[in-house]
């Protein structure tokens, strides 16, 4: 039997008109909308359905939706009787892999990722933190990139391990620039500077951190059902009370995504699967191990499809 990863995706994933077809003809996902509309006492779905793109791009807009779309995927998925031997997902998307390895409610983790959108998008006044990929530099080298600017006074620190070769960096506008700089002169092909409102997974992040805890504070969280695998450690995450603490951290430290996916591969899974706008975490995992199957389910076409494949599988 082989072993079933499901993945989420995170911020930048978004898109007008995302879950709108399982909305339209699923019970069950429309009732997801339903609920993140009355639990966060406006029309995300409207939002999601008609935009405008610039302003569901927005943090606390974006958070919300994306897990709202993915986990009225996830019910048809459910549905169809396909089960996971592991979820993950990358940044945000960790909180739809907590909802379906049973941790979260669905209405406890959209009103956290709402808040969770706020307080990063006011951690850092706007303009002063930024973003960027760096290609083609190894984790250890751009380390030392990172190190090297920081100590200068120019906060900068490793943000995202996504697969081989590309790695997100993050901190202070003026650290992410010289960072860039720093890094073409040790050999990294292209440095891209991301459009985001702040610099999620740096040290930047931990005054947000400490008012998330609060929220956190006053929510119920439950072990998880199925192994969780965590942004923090790469590593599964059972207790309640580890997931918590591990989601804390999440905010200021780097997401291991590469790590996550290989620990999986290497406890067996042989198929991942996508669940949410966009194909970005498929494309990501083939750089990772190509031969591995990736499917990709965001709309009801790719769904019919992977049902086919995962049902020839079972």
């Amino acid at each position: 039997m082989s072993g079933i990863g499901f993945l989420f995706p995170g911020q930048g994933s978004q898109a007008v008109g995302m879950g709108q077809e399982f909305y339209r003809e699923g019970d069950v996902s429309k009732g997801i909308f339903d609920k993140a509309d009355e639990r966060l006492g406006y029309s995300l779905s409207s939002l999601m359905f008609d935009g405008p793109q610039d302003t569901l791009t927005l943090t606390y807009h974006a958070q919300p939706a994306l897990l709202t779309a993915s986990t009225a995927i996830l019910q048809e998925v459910k549905k169809a009787g396909i089960q996971p031997d592991f979820t993950a997902g990358h940044s945000l998307g960790e909180y739809s892999a907590l909802v379906a390895a049973g941790v979260l409610s669905f209405e406890d983790a959209v009103y956290a990722v709402r808040k969770r959108g706020e307080l990063m998008d006011q951690a850092v006044p706007a303009g002063q933190g930024a973003m960027a990929a760096v290609l083609g530099l190894s984790a250890s080298d751009l380390q030392e990139v990172t190190q090297t600017v920081t100590s200068q006074g120019k906060v900068v620190q490793l943000a995202n391990l996504n697969c081989p070769g590309q790695i997100v960096i993050s901190g202070t506008a003026e650290g992410v620039n010289a960072a860039c700089s720093l890094a073409k002169e040790k050999g990294a092909k292209r440095t891209i500077p991301l459009v985001v409102s702040g610099p999620f997974h740096s040290s930047l992040m931990k005054p947000a951190a400490e008012e998330f805890q609060k929220v956190l504070n006053t929510i119920s969280f439950h072990d998880a059902s199925v192994k969780v695998i965590s942004n923090v450690s790469a590593q599964p995450v059972i207790s309640s009370s580890d997931i918590v603490d591990s989601l804390i951290k999440q905010l200021y430290s780097p997401v291991r995504w590469e790590e996550s996916i290989k620990y999986m591969l290497n406890e067996g899974v042989t198929t991942f699967v996508e669940i949410g706008p966009g194909k970005v975490l498929s494309g990501l995992v083939k750089k990772i191990d190509r031969e591995t199957e990736v499917l990709s389910i965001h709309n009801k076409d790719s769904f019919a499809l992977a049902m086919d494949k995962l049902k020839e599988e079972v």
